[in-house]
């Protein structure tokens, strides 16, 4: 359908929900799985556009990967830290995961890549990951020479050793974690200095996936240390719920009043956007941890907030949706970087808060949201997932609000709308 009409709510929320599997746990877990020696079981795996894509790319590179909708599984056939195919033509659509991890574990192949995307990927950086790639001796360019896809890697019969490099960080992790997970396999390692502000939960994430696949690292000041001649061993896996997804639920309870109780999800996640829960808390919600998940209960009444969201920038769309109905106004700073994302999400935002009647200040590493008496409006997504989900949070405490091309929450959570309508 073109659009979606969101059905506001007037009473409290008690309502319990399990979120698909993260998609930025499978796509990491893909890749290391693929690199890993023997048969690798991922389980509650995130279905969706991106993993699809992640997948469809390692089929192409000779990877026996299955797929069983059903389970949320996914099985993998490791090869030890080779690439079967000697060269290929890879499409990753909008999946930026995909596009930047794949550059990095291409240096494991012999011979001439292409990977390209769709049109908004192809604006999309990756400038500074193909400067350290061609530091570690990969002829790695940009084939319009801009610094974005579509993307040709070339790798000598020699391989890559590795070595050390720089890459900056400052519009992406991505180009860190595209790095790291492919070193320990080089015969040389990776000394990788980091520069820029870059989203470290992110990284961290991808240090503690390597380590439970057998990969040991040491971080130095702004320097990561990978040793080189290690081994990944295939593992039987279970994916975290994705928190970005469940911070829309979150989100509700706080917004609209009521109880969400987010199956599965730890204190201890390694996901950085767990950290909107706790978020959340400081706007004035009552967050309960358990073995079960995590509860989250709102009363409808939120104070608005000043915070750096470097560290979680795939909930500022959701934090931004809410702000309006705060009761003083909310400030997001240091997330310039997500301009360069699905959409500008900064613009984004700000144009669509203004449709629907918000008083906000754009900036550019963010924005100042006024508390605001919001009007009925159509939303545009831009085809950004992360912008039809959160403005759906919105539509729950205002009549007429209707969400133009829903189905671009396919990208990573196809079921959204299905389960929104569940509470």
């Amino acid at each position: 359908m073109d659009e979606i009409e969101i059905t506001s709510l007037h009473r409290p929320i008690s309502a319990s929900i399990r979120v698909p599997g993260s998609k930025s746990i499978t796509n990491r877990a893909l890749i290391l799985a693929a690199m890993a020696s023997g048969r690798s079981t991922l389980r509650a795996a995130g279905l969706n556009d991106d993993t699809r894509r992640m997948a469809a790319a390692l089929r192409t590179l000779g990877f026996e990967v299955a797929i069983d909708e059903a389970a949320s599984r996914i099985v993998v056939e490791g090869r030890g830290g080779a690439i079967p195919a000697a060269g290929a033509e890879l499409d990753v659509g909008g999946a930026g995961t995909a596009m930047r991890f794949l550059l990095g574990f291409l240096t494991l192949g012999r011979g001439r890549f292409r990977v390209d995307g769709n049109a908004r990927m192809r604006e999309r950086p990756v400038g500074p990951l193909l400067d350290a790639l061609n530091t570690l001796g990969v002829e790695a360019r940009a084939e319009r020479n801009n610094g974005s896809p579509p993307v040709v890697i070339e790798v000598a019969a020699g391989g890559v050793r590795g070595g050390a490099a720089r890459v900056d960080a400052s519009v992406s992790s991505q180009f860190v974690s595209a790095l790291l997970m492919p070193a320990p396999l080089w015969p040389d390692g990776l000394r990788l200095e980091v520069a820029g502000e870059a989203a470290r939960p992110f990284i961290t994430m991808t240090l503690r996936l390597m380590e439970r696949w057998g990969a040991r690292s040491a971080i130095e000041g702004g320097t990561i240390i990978v040793p080189g001649r290690q081994r990944y061993a295939a593992q039987d896996f279970e994916i975290e719920p994705d928190a970005s997804g469940a911070s829309y639920f979150a989100a509700a309870a706080a917004l609209v009043g009521g109880t969400v109780m987010l199956e599965g999800l730890r204190a201890d996640s390694v996901q950085g956007d767990i950290e909107f829960v706790r978020l959340l808390q400081r706007m004035g919600a009552r967050v309960r941890w358990s073995t079960e998940g995590v509860e989250v209960s709102g009363t409808g009444k939120l104070d608005g907030v000043d915070v750096a969201m470097n560290a979680m920038p795939d909930v500022v769309p959701t934090l931004a949706a809410i702000a309006p109905f705060c009761s003083s106004p909310t400030r997001i700073r240091a997330v310039a970087f997500i301009r360069h994302h699905e959409s500008d999400r900064i613009r984004t935002l700000a144009t669509e808060l203004a449709r629907l009647g918000a008083n906000v200040h754009e900036c550019e590493d963010g924005m100042l949201i006024e508390p605001s008496r919001l009007k009925p409006a159509v939303v545009e997504t831009y085809d950004d997932h992360r912008i039809a989900m959160a403005f759906a949070v919105a539509g729950l405490r205002v009549e007429g609000v209707r969400i133009r091309n829903p189905a671009c929450v396919s990208k990573t959570y196809p079921d959204f709308f299905r389960d929104l309508a569940a509470l």
